[in-house]
């Protein structure tokens, strides 16, 4: 069985994290396909988004407890090299990738999620860091991500405790962006993934990695990369598409370009 499975549909790119019988948690097979898949899709002008989706039961339990205990530290370390470049990937690509998510996002599986740029997920799903439950801190990000969400007091308890948190209480702290029934799960992915396939593409590149910046860089330097960025932005096609729908009172049909 492929560990990921990876298909297009009109401009949007599913991948779905496809190792149900152990909750789809990660093999080398599964992160490398990962990283080749988003590295792919970011040279393919025809793609413009881009869903996460684990098959079966969950989203995706992270690492895999069964192998756990039987790997040598040099062994962890190339594996978690690997796992932080999937990580990387998701994060530098300039198109919106949408994690979506039912069941269970767990350990590192949840970092994943985190490291999407929206998240989507049914009424039912559960989140935790179980990595304290195993005597491990936390890989994949979700030390650096987390407590830019949700501060870091937070944060810890999270870590600390490594116990489920429900889908409803990581929407209202503002970590997932839409909450659904599970019934309606992949079709309101699908609608967002959509939306977001036939809008302006370069600007959400540029949006995604001004917001991303924005931690690590002070006012001054936003504001002046905000201004050499919109002067490029100008002479883009959709710029110009844009601007002739609104004047023409129609909706705009952008080519992300």
């Amino acid at each position: 069985m492929q560990s990921l499975l990876v298909e297009m549909n009109d401009r949007v790119l599913n991948v779905t994290l496809n190792r149900p019988d152990s909750l789809n948690s990660f093999d080398e097979n599964m992160l490398t396909g990962l990283i080749e898949a988003v590295e792919e899709a970011g040279r393919n002008q025809e793609i413009r988004a881009i869903v996460i989706r684990g098959a079966g039961r969950s989203f995706s339990a992270g690492g895999d407890v069964k192998t756990m205990g039987s790997a040598t530290s040099a062994q962890v370390y190339e594996h978690i090299g690997i796992l932080n470049s999937c990580i990387k990937a998701i994060k530098t690509i300039e198109k919106p990738v949408i994690a979506s998510v039912h069941g269970f996002a767990a350990g590192a599986g949840f970092n994943l999620a985190l490291a999407c740029d929206l998240i989507i997920a049914s009424e039912t799903s559960q989140f935790a860091l179980s990595f304290s439950k195993v005597g491990l801190i936390s890989d994949g990000g979700g030390s650096y991500f987390l407590p830019r969400l949700i501060g870091p007091h937070l944060a810890k308890e999270f870590f600390f405790t490594g116990e489920p948190v429900s889908a409803r209480r990581m929407y209202e702290l503002g970590v997932i962006n839409r909450l659904v029934s599970a019934d309606h799960l992949e079709e309101k992915t699908y609608e967002l993934a959509s939306t977001l396939a036939s809008g302006p593409s370069k600007a959400y590149g540029m949006m995604k990695k001004m917001i991303d910046r924005s931690f690590t860089t002070t006012l001054d330097e936003i504001l002046e990369q905000e201004r050499i960025t919109q002067t490029l932005m100008i002479s883009t096609e959709d710029h110009v598409e844009g601007v002739s729908a609104f004047k023409e009172k129609r909706t705009p049909s952008f080519s992300g370009n």
